[in-house]
């Protein structure tokens, strides 16, 4: 049997407008709370028997009415955090011009080693959140799964599993928030059978 997950970021979080990372463990908006509960009968609807979620909680409450609604159990997998971002925690997202754009330069350069004191690079989150993918996808091969993580910790995912892909891709593997990345193992490797899919139910109550 194919394996299938639905790989998707956290619903808005408290304070969308800046950095939060690893650092910052808020919780959702009431725009994020609406975006959960809208999310959870379409994940629902896929009849998945696996929802894992990093233990982080603007990731646990939004996996939270999905597994409620798919009358399972939420499974916690803690390395599946945001990425650490250091002295970025805390400050504006619009109009930054130091840090973030520096470090997301190098990376599409292919310097995916490059960060700053405190501050995970991309080569940091492939050697934390790999493994757990593995790990999960073999233990639940053949099933259907959720996987409800963070924006960095999606596309690292999505750059590292998906043949073809690379650095390079990143702007090509946009996450917006409960937008649904849904990828297909058929024994052999993986394929994307729809990326950053953010469902009209979902759209409409945000």
């Amino acid at each position: 049997m194919p394996t299938r997950v639905f790989l998707l970021r956290h619903a808005e979080a408290a304070n969308p407008h800046i950095f939060h990372g690893a650092e910052s463990d808020v919780d959702l908006s009431e725009r994020g709370r609406r975006q959960a509960e809208a999310i959870a009968p379409v994940l629902a609807a896929q009849a998945p028997q696996v929802v894992i979620a990093s233990a982080m909680r603007r990731a646990i409450e939004t996996a939270t009415p999905i597994a409620r609604a798919c009358s399972l159990e939420l499974q916690v997998e803690p390395e599946l955090h945001e990425r650490r971002v250091g002295a970025l925690v805390g400050t504006p997202k619009r109009g930054h011009d130091g840090v973030w754009p520096e470090t997301r330069r190098r990376w599409l350069a292919g310097d995916t080693s490059h960060t700053l004191p405190g501050a995970e690079s991309f080569d940091d989150i492939h050697r934390r959140v790999l493994p757990v993918w593995q790990r999960v996808t073999t233990e639940h091969a053949g099933k259907k799964l959720v996987i409800v993580a963070h924006a960095v910790v999606c596309r690292v995912l999505l750059l590292s599993v998906l043949p073809g892909y690379s650095i390079r891709d990143w702007h090509n593997v946009r996450s917006v928030n409960v937008a649904i990345n849904e990828l297909f193992h058929d024994g052999e490797s993986w394929r994307a059978l729809r990326l950053n899919d953010l469902p009209a139910e979902v759209a409409s109550a945000g």
